[in-house]
């Protein structure tokens, strides 16, 4: 039997760093495993320009410890209002490496996000023209459409409509959540990859609701039927290049999660690898691991595998902190529900 394994040092294509206190609490942690990042440009205000871009990316820098090695890789906030003279030249410096739409009110700090998809049209047009990504968070907000249906719908009347008038538009569909997500970048052809979550490959919506509410469970999209998430896992475990790892990892603070009107967000940044180690163990797989990981993504995107490798060693449970100290509060870490026998180095 395996007991240890050896892999590129892995990137995550989804990541929440927050701003000011909190990004240095929660840096350090992606920063101990992971080599890049795909930064979510939700914050307040949004990451819109390609100037506060730089000056994110900056401050992302200036919070990294010293001895640590890692890489922002800067995303735009889509609005109805984005220049796309603004966009190309961003990308073409460099400086981003994806545009980021989110549905207005869809999730965390997205009111900003996109209402008519008609406005946007000539900046789809100008990412399709240089090959720049759209990471797309998939789901309607229409209040007839129930919260487990989102993704599904989001499909069919969104997204590949929007394909279908821009071919050659690179789409990374995020944090799928469904077997109706898994099926559409399957079949999508190699414009479209999917992001798949730590956490949705575990729990399922039973996780969040039965004996108790558990908020931090919650998070958006939200987990659904066991179905699915057995979808997600064969999905990821399935070495296919469409699919690779996006944690999605969101912090907030206990206070604000445990709440009558709690925040949607899952933290996992601090034991990603070793939950995964044991999804992957337990699918048969350990040696898929590193093209979810490590090799699909930056394939995806047009970037070098890291030279940098992270080594798994299977043995005693290993001893994550439960919470971490955040801006002012603690963050909860996100509890898999069994013991983590994969230790990182």
């Amino acid at each position: 039997m395996t007991q240890s394994l050896t892999i590129r040092r892995p990137d995550d294509w989804h990541l929440h760093l927050r701003d000011g206190a909190m990004m240095e609490a929660v840096l350090p942690e992606t920063a101990r495993h992971f080599g890049r990042a795909i930064v979510m440009p939700n914050l307040v205000p949004p990451v819109v320009t390609g100037a506060d871009a730089a000056a994110y990316r900056d401050r992302i820098m200036a919070a990294l410890p010293a001895d640590m090695r890692f890489e922002p890789l800067m995303t735009l906030y889509m609005t109805e209002d984005t220049d796309p003279a603004d966009v190309r030249a961003a990308a073409q410096s460099g400086l981003i490496r994806a545009v980021k739409l989110y549905p207005a009110g869809a999730t965390t700090n997205s009111a900003s996000g996109v209402t008519d998809f008609d406005k946007i049209t000539a900046v789809l047009d100008t990412m399709a023209e240089i090959g720049l990504p759209m990471c797309v968070h998939g789901e309607v907000t229409t209040p007839d459409v129930d919260i487990f249906d989102r993704e599904a719908v989001f499909i069919d009347t969104v997204l590949d409509p929007l394909r279908r008038r821009h071919p050659h538009l690179r789409v990374v569909m995020e944090h799928i959540t469904t077997q109706d997500g898994v099926d559409y970048v399957r079949d999508g052809g190699d414009t479209i990859g999917g992001t798949i979550t730590t956490h949705h490959l575990i729990i399922n919506r039973n996780h969040i609701l039965v004996g108790g509410i558990r908020p931090h469970y919650y998070c958006l999209p939200v987990a659904k039927r066991e179905t699915h998430r057995l979808a997600l896992v064969d999905a990821a475990t399935s070495g296919e290049a469409s699919f690779f790892l996006g944690t999605d990892s969101a912090p907030h603070t206990d206070a604000l999660k445990e709440q009558a009107c709690g925040c949607a967000g899952v933290f996992s940044a601090t034991n990603t690898m070793s939950c995964l180690a044991e999804v992957f163990e337990a699918a048969g797989a350990l040696d898929r691991l590193e093209a979810f990981a490590s090799r699909n993504g930056p394939a995806f995107y047009g970037l070098p595998v890291s030279d940098e490798t992270l080594t798994l060693t299977k043995g005693d449970p290993v001893d994550y902190p439960a919470k971490i100290e955040g801006a002012a509060d603690l963050v909860t870490v996100f509890d898999p529900g069994f013991p983590l026998h994969w230790s990182v180095s």
